[in-house]
């Protein structure tokens, strides 16, 4: 070894990305200006200059501590400046030093180094001995490797030198940098000799696998397919690295997922046994994907989690009064289940019906129900749902399969007691794949849903928590045993006095915010609001009225931004000016009594209305005809009432042979308005005597009633709508059955001050007194 002066000042060159050990000759490139003024200087005294690596080698300017002290001090033989600015420099390593100080000096890198002399450095028996040995295994090595030319592995056999011959063979070999510098700081050369042999051991080992992997794939993959084999490179490597990057991360995730769900004990157990079954089969099974959707759905189902029911009645009742006016029994009922669940706390859910006819608010309650206990709402459509597996779920077996739409609600939900809407309960429909209204006999089946079964999901799951809510507009097409497992609360629609307080409280100021007018740029007076009610729209709900209130605000909203009004109030002659002409009318008293005309009064889904019942007398053989486009029904009733006449001729001193000499033709006006029925049977009864004995009817009595052959007087339903149509049209007394008399108090207050109402139980009392003395 050339002995060197053991402290002395040096310029330092920091290489980047590259180290030099002794013995090594190279050409180094450099550019940085610091490193090419260190150069400048060894070249100006004795040609020696330091090597050292530095650790980032992203770094133009290292610091002191970003450069490993230990590196190896060269000789430059040969500098030379090439024309882009860089200087190529040829090196010969001569030995290891340490940095013992970093000099102050602006120019260039400048430090003060120790050199390190080797331990050991000659050649004993044992040296020897760990010579060979590393040689022998460097060859192995080169022969498996190939990257190590022949003429390299000759050169390199034929050094006898023990520490030169570790640092040849460290240079020729591909290691990462950290691992060069581990060896380079060995001063050691026995400890560098074995170090060696680990390393040509291990990169041996590493070889194979690499010759194994190769050879399995190669088996395995289509010449083709250069994605195939990419990926079955990939699986062989994981194989072989025990999967930690691959499946292995994605089960250790799931089998986290499955222990922190709370699942029931029973389905932990499957879950996990479905897990492991998952972790050992092939990822390009078919089932494999069908095995992982079926355990995030298992993971992402609400098992135990739940929200806390907000028990404040008074506040609930708050919320349900500010989302709706009206809806009473509705209202109390949701107040009772809160009251019960705040003395017990373990109620099942209520499973309400919500009936009545479309734009009456029942999807809305609904979602204000869930607000006012503090629940999650969840909604699905069951109109037109026609197939089993919506409700139950598809079996695994089939593709594409998936949960039914109740276990879809529920993972949408995230909670195991959300209030559950199914809207449009009497609009699905059954066909070879299944009733799905059967299918729903378990889940609204208080005793039965807590083990309710999904196909897909094949375990029982609870749902005795859910507060189920359905919806329908006719409870009729709903099969018997569906509808006697719901506790049906009928919504029959608003009267004129309940649109009007929905108009002013609610629709206006939702219409208003919609458009954009804000404080009073638009106001609507009580005249127009009811003319609105009663000649543009004819239903049960408010959705055509919120449409008209609509198209007044988008008026408005012009008439404003146009300039020509700050503000608009719309009165009962502004309405046909901004909505056309009316729509439709409502029926009026008589202006004089008639003899063969009856005033009866009628419920139909848009509400109540008058209903005129005209007869008609002409010689003839006795024929009856009826009019009108009548259903069955109401057919039926006038065949009563002509029948209950005839018996009765005599005490209604009526010709016996009326029926012999006279053709009959009893008519209901608006032909185009289908119109059935059993209430109208008093009226045409009334109608009729009127037109027999030439009695007028007392144009301010309006009747209702269901008629038998002998004469009693059935009670009918609709009470307050009928109500409302006779107080609108302007009759002054109402005939309805005895049997009615409990429904008078659903009868606004107003209403029922300015009608009079008499109970009848027979046709006798109501001939009595809807009819005049004969003229």
């Amino acid at each position: 070894m050339v002995e060197h002066n053991r402290k002395r000042q040096i310029p330092l060159l920091p290489l980047r990305g590259l180290l030099v050990f002794p013995s090594m000759v190279l050409h180094l490139d450099v550019g940085r200006a610091k490193s090419v003024q260190a150069l400048e200087s060894a070249m100006d005294s004795d040609h020696e200059i330091l090597l050292a690596t530095q650790k980032d080698i992203s770094i133009d300017n290292p610091k002191d501590e970003e450069i490993y002290l230990i590196g190896t001090l060269a000789k430059i033989s040969q500098l030379l400046r090439l024309p882009n600015g860089t200087v190529r420099v040829h090196v010969e390593g001569l030995s290891r030093a340490k940095i013992s100080q970093f000099l102050d000096n602006e120019d260039y890198l400048e430090v003060e180094m120790d050199v390190l002399e080797d331990k050991d450095p000659y050649k004993s028996p044992e040296i020897q001995a760990i010579m060979r040995n590393m040689l022998t295994m460097f060859e192995q090595y080169t022969k498996v490797s190939k990257k190590i030319s022949v003429e390299t592995v000759q050169t390199i056999k034929e050094i006898s030198e023990p520490s030169r011959l570790a640092d040849v063979v460290s240079a020729n070999l591909p290691l990462k940098l950290s691992e060069k510098q581990q060896l380079l700081e060995m001063t050691s050369v026995k400890e560098r000799l074995i170090h060696l042999i680990q390393i040509l051991n291990n990169e041996q080992e590493v070889l194979g696998l690499e010759k194994k992997i190769g050879q399995r794939v190669k088996k395995s993959m289509e010449k083709t397919q250069k994605e195939y084999y990419l990926r079955e490179q990939m699986k062989a490597i994981q194989k072989e690295l025990g999967d930690k990057e691959g499946r292995t991360g994605e089960v250790a995730t799931l089998r986290e997922q499955i222990e922190n769900s709370d699942m029931p004990e029973a389905i932990l157990t499957k879950a996990l046994k479905e897990l492991d079954r998952y972790e050992k089969m092939p990822t390009n099974a078919a089932e494999s994907s069908v095995l992982r959707n079926y355990l995030d759905w298992l993971i992402q189902l609400p098992w135990t989690k739940e929200t806390t029911d907000q028990l404040d009645v008074i506040r609930a009742e708050e919320i349900l009064d500010k989302d709706h006016y009206g809806l009473e029994k509705v209202k109390e009922r949701v107040l009772e289940y809160l009251a019960v669940q705040q003395l017990t706390r373990e109620l099942k859910g209520p499973i309400l019906c919500l009936a009545g006819p479309p734009g009456v608010g029942k999807t809305s309650l609904a979602r204000s129900i869930a607000r006012s206990l503090g629940r999650k709402f969840v909604r699905i459509s069951l109109g037109g749902v026609r197939d089993e597996a919506e409700i139950r779920g598809h079996r695994r077996t089939y593709v594409g399969a998936m949960p039914g739409r109740i276990i879809q609600g529920m993972k949408k939900a995230e909670t195991v007691n959300p209030v559950f809407l199914l809207d449009e309960i009497d609009k699905m429909a059954n066909d070879f794949r299944g009733d799905p209204s059967s299918a729903l006999l378990e889940v609204l089946d208080p005793e039965q849903n807590n083990t309710f079964s999904d196909h897909y999901i094949e375990d029982p799951y609870d749902l005795s928590k859910v507060m189920f809510v359905t919806t329908a507009n006719n409870i009729g097409t709903i099969p018997g045993p569906l509808l006697d497992r719901m506790e049906v609360i009928t919504i029959a629609g608003y009267t004129e006095l309940e649109k009007m307080q929905i108009a002013k409280n609610y629709l206006q100021k939702k219409q208003r915010k919609d458009h954009g007018l804000t404080g009073n740029m638009l106001r609507i007076n009580d005249e127009a609001l009811l003319k609105i009610i009663r000649h543009y729209t004819r239903e049960a709900g408010v959705r055509t009225l919120e449409r008209q209130l609509a198209a007044i605000s988008r008026k408005a909203a012009k008439m404003i931004v146009s300039g020509n009004k700050k503000r608009v109030t719309v009165n009962e002659k502004m309405v046909e000016e901004m909505l056309g002409k009316p729509r439709f009318h409502y029926g009026l008293a008589e202006i004089e009594d008639q003899i063969g005309a009856a005033t009866g009064l009628a419920y139909t889904t848009a509400g109540g209305d008058t209903l005129s019942i005209e007869v008609s007398l002409a010689p003839g053989k006795g024929k009856l005809s009826l009019t009108g486009k009548l259903g069955d029904v109401m057919k039926e009733s006038a065949q009563a009432a002509f029948s209950y006449i005839r018996s009765r001729s005599s005490e209604l001193e009526i010709n016996p042979n009326f029926h012999e000499e006279n053709d009959i033709h009893i008519h209901v006006p608006e032909g185009a308005t289908p119109k059935d029925g059993p209430s109208a049977g008093i009226t045409m009864a009334t109608a009729l005597i009127s037109a027999l004995t030439d009695r007028p009817v007392k144009r301010e009595v309006g009747m209702t009633g269901e008629i038998t052959l002998r004469g009693r007087v059935l009670p009918i339903g609709g009470l307050k709508e009928k109500s409302m149509s006779a107080h609108r049209a302007g009759l002054k007394t109402i005939i309805i059955p005895k049997d009615n008399e409990k429904d008078l108090e659903d009868v606004p207050e107003s209403v029922r001050k300015d009608l009079d109402f008499i109970l009848v139980s027979h046709l006798d009392e109501v001939l009595k007194h809807a009819l005049g003395e004969k003229k």
